[in-house]
């Protein structure tokens, strides 16, 4: 389930669309507005965004959508009282609005429309509520026990046109490519085999790296706009865990080797090894069993 939320000053233009019949659309619910018709809905609104006249933008509009999975446990009245916990902990309270559902996708989804103006002629707040929405759209999910989708598994790419067809092929490339990597190099030479060029942003005339950009089919795009999960610091705490984890993954299969070496080698452990893979923490982990194992090796 998630949530988009869109805030106008024209509520003929979003009840139209709403209950457009081209969308077979249906009316699920309503509160406070006379709903013989569309028209009859648009003065409820209207009149009300009187109480308050310093309010530009007083329509609001969110969409509910979720996945095709949850297709058959969506009844009309189960999506209504989804919708109700929605705004309840959204703050849409003691104010005008009505429920549409339409019939003209492939996943369910229904249309919010209320009015900022509540009842009383206060605005309802729209504070920070993409955030409070996205915490609270993953909360009804895990309630409802519906599907928990990221956004880009329920988009259509085959219908998708430039530049965002290009953008989804390399998100396609990067979910598959940073897994199996285990530092940068290994990344670039992986996408460079699917044509995606990679390159950084520094800071200013500096060596510090700032973000990093791939670029395909001549179209260019920081990490985070592909994804937020491929930003530079994500990328980079990604890899390093791979690197570790191979590492483990060694050290495990051949512990005896690893412990005998060590202890033959010793004080060679205090400087620090050329190459990437070297971990300061495990290091001086290896120097304090040795010292126990040393110290016992005295005892009467």
């Amino acid at each position: 389930m998630i949530a988009k939320i869109v805030k106008g000053k024209s509520f003929k233009g979003v009840i139209n669309y709403v209950l457009d019949k081209a969308k077979q659309t249906e009316l699920l619910a309503a509160e406070g507005v006379r709903h013989k018709s569309k028209e009859s809905i648009i003065r409820s609104f209207v009149t009300q965004t009187g109480l308050n006249p310093k309010v530009f933008k007083t329509v609001g509009h969110i969409s509910l959508d979720f996945s095709t999975q949850d297709r058959d446990k969506l009844t009309n009245a189960k999506m209504v009282q989804i919708a109700g916990e929605y705004m309840a902990k959204m703050g849409i309270l003691n104010t005008q609005y009505i429920i549409g559902r339409h019939h003209d996708r492939e996943h369910s989804h229904i249309h919010i429309v209320f009015n900022r103006i509540d009842n009383n002629g206060k605005t309802v707040s729209d504070r920070n509520d993409r955030y409070r929405s996205e915490k609270i759209c993953k909360e009804l999910t895990e309630k409802y026990g519906l599907y928990f989708a990221r956004g880009k598994e329920n988009v259509k790419q085959h219908r998708l046109k430039e530049p965002d067809k290009t953008k989804y092929e390399i998100y396609n490339v990067l979910k598959l490519a940073v897994p199996k990597c285990r530092n940068w190099d290994e990344l670039r030479k992986e996408l460079q085999r699917q044509a995606v060029t990679m390159n950084f942003k520094y800071r200013g005339s500096t060596d510090e790296v700032q973000g990093v950009r791939f670029e395909k089919n001549g179209y260019t795009f920081n990490g985070s706009k592909i994804d937020r999960q491929f930003s530079f610091s994500k990328i980079d705490f990604q890899l390093k865990r791979n690197g570790k984890a191979e590492d483990l993954q060694i050290r495990q299969e051949y512990p005896s080797v690893l412990e005998n070496t060590g202890l033959a080698l010793g004080g060679l452990f205090d400087l620090q090894p050329s190459g990437t893979d070297y971990d300061p923490d495990e290091a001086e982990l290896l120097k304090q069993h040795q010292k126990k194992k040393k110290k016992r090796g005295f005892r009467l």
